[in-house]
């Protein structure tokens, strides 16, 4: 089986500013979440992805429009990241007509087609044949456009992990699998689920390559999301990668994880991927601190505007409640 190839993608300053910007960005948004949640104004479940914004930077930089993703309900990032407006989807949020559904649904199952988002179920998991099967399209149309599946270490114990993975095997799709290992599938531990250490083994079983790396490494993630969508793009096939980190908040925002240690959580925080980030840029003197307060003063901004603008936003008609429906 052919290896990873251990290319250095090299990213400008500039670039690794717009990283950092993106990675406040998504910081920002579901703090503000957690503080509208508890406000009542907020009439969607709440999934925080807090801790975990490395991976969606990381995987989603430097995308194609027409690429796909298969996110999950913790990855609101990667909508940003595809080109929806912060206040699109906090109007989402907030169930107004404004929003990617118009007021018919949450955040969990939307889905933007000509932005090359595919709306994910509340089945974890059951995004991954899908996701083998946009694969299969594009492979069809002779197309080198690629398709970023995300998933967490309790969906791959489902038959549909095994299912989608083993025909992008097979067909060898152009899928780069992405698993969110938080340690935690709702309450469940990782090690009271699967006997091995790294999910990133499951994928030699479908014969192609898996690599696990630090979640928390924005860079790391990147490296390894690029090399494997460079594999992709050239005809070799699937990817695995197992993204190692942890989320701060619960499940949900109802969920007070009494089944982990305060300890444990503050290890955590302490790796902190958006310090971590923000120090290596320091010490590269790529950041200074003029640039620092004109990120986090468009982050505020652009935060504002989409909780002004999710406030003003008229609620849905009734009427309309049975318009765009098919059959």
């Amino acid at each position: 089986m052919p290896s990873i190839k251990r290319t250095k993608f090299k990213l400008s300053p500039d670039e690794l500013l717009e990283m950092l910007y993106w990675l406040k960005l998504i910081r920002s948004f579901d703090e503000r979440l957690s503080i509208l949640v508890r406000q009542g104004k907020v009439r969607s479940g709440i999934y925080s992805g807090i801790g975990q914004e490395a991976i969606v930077v990381g995987t989603c930089y430097g995308l194609r429009r027409e690429d796909y993703i298969c996110p999950l309900h913790r990855d609101l990032g990667t909508f940003f990241m595809k080109g929806v407006e912060p206040r699109v989807m906090m109007a989402q949020m907030f169930g107004k007509t404004t929003g990617l559904s118009k007021g018919r649904d949450s955040s969990l199952h939307s889905g933007v087609p000509e932005l090359g988002i595919f709306g994910s179920t509340s089945m974890l998991g059951s995004n991954l044949p899908v996701a083998a099967g946009l694969g299969l399209s594009f492979k069809m149309e002779q197309s080198d456009n690629v398709v970023l599946a995300y998933f967490g270490e309790g969906a791959s114990n489902t038959g549909d992990f095994h299912e989608g993975l083993n025909m992008a095997g097979v067909l060898q799709l152009p899928v780069v699998f992405i698993c969110e290992n938080n340690f935690y599938a709702y309450s469940v531990p990782f090690e009271r689920a699967m006997a091995i250490e790294d999910v990133a083994k499951r994928a030699e079983s479908y014969g192609f390559d898996g690599v696990a790396v630090n979640g928390n490494d924005v860079l790391a993630v990147y490296q390894a999301t690029q090399g494997a969508i460079q594999r992709a793009r050239s005809g070799a096939g699937a990817t695995l990668i197992e993204c190692k980190t942890y989320r701060w908040h619960g499940h949900s925002e109802h969920d007070k994880a009494f089944y982990r240690t305060e300890e444990e959580l503050a290890m955590w925080r302490s790796r902190d991927p958006i310090p971590t980030f923000t120090t290596f840029l320091q010490d590269r003197n790529v950041l200074t601190p003029e640039k620092l307060q004109e990120i986090e003063a468009r982050v505020k901004q652009m935060v504002d505007d989409a909780v002004a603008f999710a406030e003003s936003s008229p609620d849905p008609d009734p009427a309309e409640a049975v318009t765009d429906l098919c059959a």
